[in-house]
């Protein structure tokens, strides 16, 4: 006969309970901006040509076309803080202040 191996449930609860904590703690790791005053990758982009048809193929529909309008807001004041963050249920202000 064959000896039965018996889990230890609280070593496997336990090891299950860090590997779960560790892994949920591997999604925090991000800094969090608070503050935006570095230029962002979508302020430094240019449009470009439009598409030019050969003269063999129906020209584009000219209202299907969506223009992007120009910002016209004021920029933001140096040291500010970033959109990204909430506004707090608490307080009604940022998450930051």
């Amino acid at each position: 006969m064959t000896p039965v191996r018996v889990i230890n449930v609280k070593a496997v609860s336990r090891i299950f309970s860090l590997l779960l904590l560790a892994s949920l703690g591997a999604c925090g790791s991000d800094k969090i901006r608070t503050i935006c005053d570095e230029p962002q990758p979508y302020q430094s982009v240019v449009a470009g040509k439009r598409i030019e048809v050969p003269e063999d193929l129906a020209a584009l529909d000219e209202y299907k076309e969506m223009p992007v309008p120009n910002a016209e807001t004021p920029p933001r004041p140096a040291g500010s803080l970033c959109i990204e963050n909430p506004p707090s249920i608490l307080t009604g202000g940022t998450v930051n202040d």
